[in-house]
């Protein structure tokens, strides 16, 4: 069986600049939920990636994540966001 990934386009979707603080703040949860799970499978702190001895470098804060990896993350927030409005609902500030 072959796999053919079909993502809903969110191409036209264009986000107020008020969203870009929880974009990457969603990021940075991303991030950490990935830590996590990898820490409860055992994974720890290594200077290269090792699936063998379980070891990877990106075990870190978001912080100190090469701007690569926050990338990679901020694409995956921003998509989601995206898609959230897509959808139809809406995304507002806490207090609005």
């Amino acid at each position: 069986m072959r796999y053919e990934p079909i993502p809903i386009d969110t191409s036209g979707i264009e986000l107020p600049c008020e969203l870009e603080a929880l974009t990457e703040r969603i990021a940075q949860n991303v991030h950490d939920i990935w830590a996590a799970g990898r820490m409860a499978e055992g994974w720890t702190y290594g200077e290269t990636k090792d699936a063998a001895s379980k070891t990877t470098p990106l075990l870190v804060p978001y912080s100190e994540l090469p701007e690569s990896e926050k990338e990679y993350d901020r694409k995956t927030a921003l998509e989601t966001i995206k898609l959230i409005i897509k959808l139809g609902y809406k995304v507002t500030a806490a207090g609005e």
